[in-house]
Formats: C-alpha cells, structure tokens, sequence
C-alpha cells in the first residue's frame, strides 16, 4: 500500500473589523478551528496543520495589503506551505481581480486552495470556475453595501450628522448616542484668533509666522496604531483648510453641498465671509502675478550653502508689483529660520540673473545666446557664489578673472570647473538684492533707525538717566516696538551706524524673543561683537 504524500496546510484567517478580537474566543479562532478539524478530516490524506499562524484581525478583503496574507504568499514562494484552507472563500478575497492574481501564484508553486465550508479545491478546472462565480457574487455583494454606505452617510450628513473622519480642531466626538460635535472650548478659543490674526495681517504666511511665534499648535492624538502625531506649528496648507472650512459655521459638507448641521457655530458669518473675501482677493492677485512674471530660470540647478534646494516663489508689494525669489525648501515648507543661521536662504531671483548673466558675458563673451544655460550647478553661500561649469570653459575665462573670483577644475568631478564668485547682501526697501563685492558696505537702515527713536520716544528716564517704561504701550505693535529701546547700547549704536548684519530686519526683531542678557541678545541677533 502507497503511503500518502504529507501535505502541509497553512490555516489562513480573516476578520473585516476589530470588534469582538479581545474576547477569549472570537471570530478568528471559530475560523481556525473549523479549519483544523477539517485538515484532521484529510489526515488518511496526509493532510497536517503547519505550526505558523495566519490571522488578519481588523483587516479589509477588498485589499491583498494586508500582514498575515503577505506572509502566507512569502512562505508559499518560499515551498513552505502545500494546502491554504480557508472557513470561506471571502475570509482570502472578496476581489475577483485579487482572486486571480492569488490563483496564479497558487498554481505556480503547486499550491492547493480549499475552502471548508464550500468544499472546494483549485486543483480541478471545475473548482477554479465555480470558484470565480462565487467570487464574482461576492464582489458584488462588497460593492452593493459599500454603495448602501455611502449612500446612507450621504443622507446622515444632509442631516447634519458628524459621520465620523479626523476630527476637526475646535470640537470634540459627539457624546454617546449622539451625531453632533462638541465644541472643545479651548481650541474654539483657538480657531477665534486664527480667524481675527488673519484679518488683521491679510496673509497666510505672516498668520503662519505668528503662531509658530505665539505657540498654536495642532491638537496631539494617538492613532489606531499607538502612534502619537500632531503638536506642531500649522503648516500654510493646515491654514488655509481652516480658513476655509464651513464647519466652524455650524455646517457640514460633503461632496460640495453644504448642510446646516447639527453642531453649534465657533465663527460667526460676517467674520467668515470676510475672511473668504480676504482669501479670494488675495488669490486673484496671486494669479494677476503669477501672469506677469518671468519663467525662473535656474529651477533645478540652484542650491543654498547646505545643499538644499532652492526653488522659484514670489511675493507682491502694496502697490502690487510682484518680486521673484528663489528660496530654500526648508522655508518653503514653513520652517523657522534658527537665530544663529547666517547662511543666504531667500534671494531676488531677478538680481541673481541679472548678476550672473552680466558675469558670464564678461568671462565668456560669444559663448551662447543665454549665458545662465552654461551653470549645471549654483550654490549660494553667506558670501559667494559657487558656479559649477564644463571644464571647457576654464581656459577661456583664465585672463578675464576678476580680484574677487577664482576658477579651478572640481576635484569631485573631472569634467566640472568651480567659478567662486564674491557677493554681498543688501536690504533696500524691506527686500534683500545680491550685489557683486568682496566686502559689505556699512549702510544706515532708515527703518530700523526710525523704529528705534520711536521706541525711546515711548520711554521716560529715571533721576539715574536710566530708561523707564511708566505704561504698557496701548497697541500690539507699540509693545513689540518699545523692545528697542532695551537693545544693549552697543548694538544701538551699530544700527544707527549701519553696521548691523545684513540679514537683520525689524520684522526679525519684533518676532524675536530677545533675552535679558546682552551678549544674549547680540547672539540672537547676529551681531558679531569681535568686530
């Protein structure tokens, strides 16, 4: 008598939800243990359980993302396994399309799939065809309640009923038994100043800065995974989606339509709809200059001095006049600059053409119709311009040298030469230019200088000649500007003699948070006291 060949059956087991997994005996073990018996039913068979479980608790069958089913594929192609037995064709699949793709793998390494309660095995023709009408049944049982679902939420919401979804900051889950948000009162607070910070400065940006300044933050929760996210600075694109979302109206929204919904109000209408009338002004703007401006013509290629990229972005004056930069992706993305950063990470992308088309004509007259083609790479450092050229180039710009710029092969790369180009930085009009020059000029800036007589004209002086603050200033921005007056002296007078760093704004020290300490204060700030 021909002794059976031993089969190796992995018990594969699947669950839609997590609800009912923490009880002693739940849906996963009522699946593995039909399972088991029904392997011991083939055991004349040679039939035997593999020790490896393979349980897919809270995890959906319209996807083959999921843990346990990964696992059993990779033992599969690994020759570990001989017989997937499933309780139902379902618990594997309920996607036709995933059903065939988990068929051929099945079939190319010789693998059986039986399902117990249906007693079929793809091993016949006829099993695999009455395999895929089930499945076509099934998925389009799967497609009849997710359509049921959505329509169901849709009719929920028209109601205005809060159906579930990340949780809006400024309300709570609803209560149990309940569909309606609750206002979370320290967050509405919140959501209040956003809206009135927002009126006040007419920009997303200037918003972003001041509560990263004032320390908004977004809510911090745990995910379903035990991960913790959130506490962190709004980023523009968080601001804006809560600028515009009509729930803060007491709505609900959904696929465009708007409901009135259950929840109360946190912003009233007329603030709303006049912060909707700010944003879509300054959108219309927005795209006025976008029209109007020149193609950045050095996308791609231009890095700061720790190699970061820079891209193309853009801002307009009061009057409208629109100025290109090129900026560095940590900006961009709405990160803080650190106090002690010196380094160039914003500048006029049109003075930066202009300076480097000028150059590259002079050192390489004739070359080309478009000088700002021939850099393959332009990083800007705190006080020079690096200009990485074909290594071709260098022995015609050799006499045209300047004293302030060097040309030398690229040790990194043979076929690169490194043009070193000295500049500087200048603030005019509140907008920082780059100019060509081995020194920076010593220049007064009138702004600054202003703010600071109109910081001491707040103060009085007491019997010692000492600066004294009888009254709080009566605006926001009289109290940051009366600060001034508290500079060290040493940093005063180098204002009022233009020998502040070129990076230094009063914007900058408006938002800064000055320490007490004056060699604190001259750290904050930038200044070099060696000099």
């Amino acid at each position: 008598m021909t002794k059976a060949k031993k089969l190796r059956c992995a018990l594969y087991t699947r669950k839609s939800t997590e609800e009912g997994l923490e009880q002693d005996f739940n849906s996963l073990d009522a699946q593995r243990e039909a399972g088991a018996a029904y392997v011991r039913s083939q055991a004349s068979e040679g039939w035997r359980v593999i020790d490896t479980a393979y349980d897919d608790g809270g995890q959906s069958g319209g996807t083959m993302e999921r843990p346990a089913l990964q696992r059993l594929l990779a033992d599969i192609a690994l020759g570990k396994v001989d017989v997937v037995v499933v309780y139902k064709i379902d618990r594997l699949t309920r996607s036709l399309a995933d059903f065939a793709r988990m068929v051929e793998i099945f079939d190319r390494h010789g693998v059986s799939f039986v399902s117990v309660t249906q007693a079929f095995n793809t091993t016949s023709s006829m099993g695999r065809l009455t395999l895929n009408v089930l499945l076509s049944f099934a998925q389009f049982e799967r497609e009849v309640t997710g359509e049921r679902i959505r329509d169901k939420i849709a009719a929920s919401k028209a109601r205005g009923m809060w159906m579930g979804g990340t949780l809006p900051f400024g309300f709570d889950r609803p209560e149990a038994g309940s569909r309606a948000l609750r206002i979370n009162a320290t967050e509405a607070a919140a959501v209040r100043g956003v809206f009135a910070r927002y009126l006040e400065l007419r920009s997303v940006h200037a918003l972003e800065r001041r509560l990263a300044r004032d320390g908004i933050r977004s809510r911090v929760r745990t995910t379903r995974v035990g991960r913790t996210v959130g506490g962190q600075p709004f980023s523009r694109g968080a601001l804006f989606h809560l600028l515009r979302n009509r729930i803060y109206l007491g709505m609900i929204v959904h696929k465009g339509a708007v409901h009135p919904g259950m929840h109360p109000a946190i912003i009233d209408p007329e603030t709303f709809e006049r912060v909707q009338a700010m944003l879509d002004a300054n959108a219309r703007r927005k795209e006025s200059c976008e029209g109007k401006l020149a193609p950045a013509r050095l996308t791609g290629r231009i890095f700061d001095a720790d190699g970061r990229p820079m891209s193309p972005t853009f801002s307009y004056g009061k009057t409208g006049r629109c100025y290109r930069y090129y900026v560095s992706a940590p900006l961009q993305q709405g990160q803080r600059r650190a106090a002690e950063d010196t380094a160039i990470r914003r500048v006029s992308a049109a003075d930066l053409e202009a300076l480097l088309t000028t150059t590259l004509e002079r050192l390489l007259p004739g070359a080309t119709n478009d000088p700002l083609d021939i850099p393959v790479r332009i990083e800007v450092h705190s006080r020079s311009l690096h200009l990485l050229l074909p290594i071709t180039r260098l022995a015609a710009m050799r006499d045209r040298l300047g004293a302030d710029e060097n040309a030398a092969a690229e040790p990194t790369d043979p076929v690169l030469m490194r043009l070193t180009l000295a500049i500087r930085m200048q603030l005019r009009s509140a907008r920082r230019s780059i100019e060509r020059g081995a020194k920076a000029e010593c220049r007064p800036d009138p702004v600054l200088i202003n703010a600071l007589r109109s910081a001491h004209a707040m103060l009085a002086r007491d019997r010692a000649g000492l600066p004294l603050l009888e009254a709080a200033p009566d605006t926001p921005y009289r109290r940051r500007l009366v600060r001034l007056a508290f500079l060290a002296p040493d940093l005063q007078r180098a204002i009022l003699e233009g020998r502040q760093p070129a990076h230094l704004t009063l914007g900058r020290i408006r938002d800064e948070r000055l320490p007490l300490s004056w060699s604190e204060q001259a750290k904050a700030l930038g200044f070099d006291r060696a000099g």
